[in-house]
């Protein structure tokens, strides 16, 4: 018997009995393909998570070694007179077909202020959506809250900040008046310790090596 014969044989109830055996079926592969992909995402992210908090952990470890033995062979190079000037911080050392140079930047941060108004930018904001049809859904006040992010140490990044400053005229004078706080409390500058690194080819060409992961 074939399928068409097996189907016309049937009786209305054995075919409606068929129909939601098959329907129970098709959901049933439906759920079993979800969880199957939600199984193996969830065992990928596992995978990455892991991974990538032990390289953070390692690169930490790493930094503040370097912080640590560099400070410490730069007071060696001032005992035996290798720098040029007592205050001298940064310096380049090259050893075979390795070289690494250890910079000192300033870096423009923000004061106590910063952090009132970063709260009253955030009040406004909140004020602001409320009037918004689109909400938290609204791209300027989706892009301004992205800018008050703070990074690993608590701290605004002041290019973020810098960035707010451009808004400016999608507001009114009360958003103004924020920014304005933001510019005075632009006073701190911090020491921020940067190391690069190089290797040379066969060639006597120096190649820097880059410790990111974006850059591999």
């Amino acid at each position: 018997m074939n399928k068409e014969e097996f189907l016309k044989n049937l009786s209305a109830e054995d075919a409606d009995d068929l129909l939601k055996a098959l329907q129970a079926k098709k959901q049933q592969d439906k759920v079993n393909k979800r969880e199957a992909y939600e199984s193996l995402r969830k065992d990928f992210m596992d995978d990455v998570r892991i991974a990538v908090l032990q390289l953070r952990d390692e690169v930490v470890k790493f930094k503040e070694t370097m912080d640590k033995n560099s400070g410490a062979f730069r007071d060696v190079m001032a005992e035996y007179g290798q720098l040029r000037h007592d205050d001298q911080q940064g310096f380049t050392l090259i050893e075979g077909d390795f070289k690494l140079s250890v910079k000192f930047n300033k870096v423009k941060q923000f004061d106590e202020r910063a952090d009132m108004a970063a709260q009253k930018l955030i009040d406004y904001l909140s004020a602001y959506i409320e009037k918004s049809d689109k909400g938290t859904e609204d791209p300027i006040y989706q892009l301004a809250m992205s800018l008050l992010e703070r990074n690993r140490q608590g701290k605004l990044d002041y290019k973020s900040i810098s960035k707010l400053y451009e808004l400016e005229d999608k507001f009114d004078d009360e958003y103004k008046n924020i920014m304005d706080l933001f510019r005075e409390s632009n006073v701190v500058q911090s020491t921020v310790t940067n190391y690069y690194f190089w290797q040379m080819d066969e060639k006597h060409v120096w190649h820097k090596i880059e410790p990111s992961f974006c850059r591999i």
